[in-house]
């Protein structure tokens, strides 16, 4: 095994949003299956949908409030059926230690955490997380690309991409 062997996710899977339905789709089917200690690193471009995969992620846990993007609050928290959720957005964080005045790295252990610009964590971010990189696909205005990858234990989110609910 070579280091980058070592580097290299335990699973990795990719699929085709056809549209906002196709994202909100499976974003529902996520959602129940994910609890607290989970983490969902949200990568891409600005306008990828980042924010509507978590906001549709977020409604579907049955949180019946706004859900709006964090981008000016950092963090936006919600609580669902005993669950807390904190929906982040680190892309004006310079410096990965501002994440500790944030009191996210003790989230991680007790809360479902969503984290739009993970990259911003640096070292921090959780070596179990499940990493979501969207990107804009050709000129379909809609269309995403959805590659996740993360530790063997997020291996059902690849048969979950391949059943379907992704496709829309």
């Amino acid at each position: 095994m070579t280091a980058a062997d070592a580097d290299a996710p335990a699973f990795s899977a990719s699929c085709r949003l056809a549209g906002a339905a196709a994202t909100d789709a499976f974003a529902r089917a996520l959602a129940p299956r994910l609890g607290a200690g989970d983490t969902l690193l949200l990568g891409g471009p600005i306008g990828a949908g980042k924010t509507a995969f978590a906001r549709a992620l977020i409604e579907a846990r049955g949180v019946a409030e706004d859900v709006p993007s964090p981008t000016f609050t950092l963090v936006q928290t919600y609580h669902a059926d005993g669950l807390e959720i904190w929906h982040c957005d680190l892309y004006r964080v310079t410096r990965p230690d501002d994440v500790l005045e944030l009191g996210l790295d003790e989230a991680f252990d007790d809360a479902l955490c969503l984290v739009e610009w993970p990259d911003r964590l640096g070292d921090l971010a959780p070596a179990d997380a499940l990493r979501l990189d969207f990107a804009l696909v050709g000129s379909d205005p809609d269309a995403r690309a959805l590659a996740a990858s993360g530790p063997a234990r997020w291996s059902w989110v690849g048969r979950l991409m391949a059943e379907g609910p992704a496709h829309g």
